[in-house]
């Protein structure tokens, strides 16, 4: 992401530090994560120390600041999901794409997280590709899937 991009999500946002979580997301989305340079521009143009954003990014999971996999691939391990198999499913993430949890494989396709929760309990176990969710999943289920992200 160029420092020009950066000036225009900054300037939409009307250079104001109050907008601080907003700008970070928007770079967050189009770059996919956020790099040092992008930070210290943002730091350059809101005037704000890099203590706070520092805060900001480490404590918002939403934020990453090493690059993403193209496909954000996360399992929820939930108590309703953990007891309907969620280990299965996480396994099998791991054994598919190489990665633990936590890890973004070298060919930067796939990120793999673990979730507490993701909201529908009844489906579990459940993973979540891009924000598309697929409950009830099963490990040969969950193999066609992410084979479709490829």
């Amino acid at each position: 992401m160029d420092i020009e991009r950066i000036d225009q999500i900054i300037d939409s946002h009307r250079g104001e530090a109050s907008s601080l979580i907003q700008i970070l997301l928007e770079i967050q989305r189009e770059n996919g994560w956020l790099p040092r340079e992008a930070l210290d521009r943002v730091r350059e143009r809101l005037q704000v120390p890099v203590s706070r954003i520092q805060h900001i990014v480490t404590f918002y999971k939403a934020f990453s600041l090493v690059p993403r996999g193209r496909h954000q691939v996360h399992i929820c391990v939930g108590t309703a999901c953990h007891v309907r198999g969620a280990t299965r499913i996480l396994d099998k993430v791991e054994e598919i794409t190489g990665i633990k949890a936590g890890e973004t494989d070298l060919d930067l396709k796939f990120s793999v997280e673990t979730v507490g929760c993701v909201g529908c309990c009844a489906l579990g176990p459940v993973l979540e590709v891009d924000g598309k969710t697929h409950g009830k999943i099963t490990p040969t289920e969950t193999a066609a899937v992410l084979k479709s992200y490829e």
